[in-house]
């Protein structure tokens, strides 16, 4: 079992101290600068917004981007699904013999 360690992380000019697994640690900083990248982008098209309103509008924009990505993953998965089983029938009549489906 792995301990926790504080790891300081800023998004724009505050910083959070948030407890993770060494093994983590690089990932969490990663995602903290992606976040970061967001919010400083909100905030340079917008009318003097408050830090939360920054982080809500950034969570949806990160969520709205991850739920398109899940999208995209799910129909290559579909897509490399079928063409699996299209490719097993064809190996499935090839060995049975059948002309006709292969």
């Amino acid at each position: 079992m792995s301990s926790t360690e504080p790891v300081a992380l800023r998004l724009i000019d505050r910083e959070f101290l948030i407890a993770c697994a060494p093994e983590e640690r690089e990932g969490l900083l990663e995602a903290a600068g992606y976040l970061d990248r967001k919010m400083r982008e909100l905030r340079a098209h917008a009318k003097a917004p408050g830090f939360e309103r920054l982080a809500v509008l950034a969570a949806i924009s990160v969520a709205h981007e991850f739920i398109i990505l899940r999208k995209q993953h799910e129909g290559q998965n579909q897509r490399l699904s079928d063409g699996l089983a299209s490719l097993r029938d064809k190996l499935s009549a090839a060995l049975e013999g059948d002309p006709a489906k292969s």
